[in-house]
């Protein structure tokens, strides 16, 4: 008679650990450093601009050489606000082409400057919101009725600045902060939306200069329309004689 031998105990499984192996090639260590270096250059690079500011259209805040970084990422989600400093494409007529070749999506490193030297990016302060009316007397900015309150100009043009403009739903008004001697919407009148290249985000050149660039608080502004009451007043205390907006302008080189 057969019988059946004892079934033997189950053996416990030995557990499999991965391993790491310090053998690889030096080559791929390279090309995945390269890789890293390629991809963070070009997102840095697809999301900020560097820019050298030229003319004196923005002093006393800004001058002839200082050197800023632009967040191109800044309206993406959020519009430009009032006492925003942007840069912009240059609105003129004569521009167009230029400004149209660089709204095309391209590499950093492989982009060409197609400006002429006449059509460089310009940098400015926003000051008229879509929908607003805005009115200059005597130099000053009245956003629907509303006078704003500017401690960051010195000097206010006085003759040749006045007037009137009426925003649509997707312009800004935009004005240097040497409003004697600057061309903006004095000049071109409001720009679109779509002008707008990003928010000056940091100066970082002088070193003394080195920060990220304030924005100034402004009081409430009224959501309608409403005429700047007609009354002799005196100069503002801050407020001097000047002449009216002359033909210079503040460009950027962008890097």
């Amino acid at each position: 008679m057969l019988v059946d031998p004892e079934p033997s105990a189950p053996q416990p499984m030995k557990p499999h650990y991965p391993k790491l192996s310090p053998r690889r090639g030096w080559w791929r260590d390279v090309m995945e450093i390269v890789a890293l270096i390629v991809i963070i250059y070009t997102l840095v690079n697809l999301s900020t601009a560097r820019a050298i500011v030229e003319g004196p259209s923005m002093q006393p805040n800004f001058y002839t050489g200082q050197l800023v970084i632009i967040n191109r990422f800044a309206y993406y989600f959020n519009p430009p606000q009032r006492g925003d400093v942007v840069v912009l494409n240059n609105p003129t007529e004569a521009c167009k082409d230029v400004v149209k070749t660089r709204g095309l999506i391209e590499l950093p490193f492989l982009s060409q400057n197609t400006s002429n030297g006449q059509c460089e990016d310009l940098i400015k302060r926003v000051v008229g919101l879509p929908g607003e009316t805005i009115e200059i007397k005597n130099g000053r900015v009245y956003a629907n009725g509303t006078e704003l309150e500017e401690p960051y100009i010195t000097t206010f043009c006085t003759v040749g600045c006045d007037g009137t403009w009426t925003l649509t739903e997707d312009q800004y008004f935009v004005l240097g902060d040497n409003r004697r001697n600057s061309y903006d919407s004095h000049s071109f009148g409001p720009i679109d939306r779509r002008l707008i290249v990003g928010q000056a985000w940091i100066r970082y050149w002088p070193l003394p200069d080195v920060g990220i660039i304030q924005h100034p608080a402004y009081g409430p502004v009224s959501p309608t329309y409403a005429a700047p009451t007609a009354t002799a007043t005196a100069p503002h205390p801050r407020q001097k004689s000047s002449p009216g907006v002359s033909g210079e302008e503040q460009g950027l080189e962008v890097r």
